[in-house]
């Protein structure tokens, strides 16, 4: 047995992560502020751009960070479905964990989407809806 089917496919848990964290960009430049807005929180909202002036990049680059968080969605999905079939081991315990990895690799995954959709809406379908 070659050694990339005892290992799986690759990924696990931290591509589920790097996906997240790429999503969470997406809501940072784009639902963050108008959610703040949208409650009465523009003092707030300009408090938070004084102490994290990166985030005013991200608001600028937005189609970048919507590309690159896509970009690492479809990889995840694809490494998740690729794993999907990927065997576990036969030690009772083991197998336990690869199981348990691998349902928590799929929440962390639908979390991402969620998390990109929101992002989405408020950067590209509301001003739409708004103009």
């Amino acid at each position: 047995m070659n050694s990339s089917v005892r290992r799986g496919v690759g990924g696990g848990p931290w591509t589920a992560l790097a996906t997240l964290v790429a999503s969470a960009g997406t809501l940072m430049c784009c639902a963050m502020p108008a959610a703040f807005v949208a409650l009465g929180g523009g003092a707030a909202l300009v408090s938070l751009l004084g102490a994290f002036p990166q985030l005013i990049w991200l608001s600028e680059h937005k189609a970048g960070v919507f590309t690159f968080a896509a970009l690492m969605l479809v990889a995840s999905v694809w490494i998740q479905t690729a794993q999907r079939r990927a065997p576990c081991p036969a030690d009772p315990r083991l197998r336990d964990a690869c199981l348990r990895t691998r349902r928590f690799s799929g929440r962390v995954l639908m979390a991402s989407t969620l998390l990109f959709l929101v992002g989405s809406w408020f950067a590209f379908v509301q001003p739409l809806l708004s103009a």
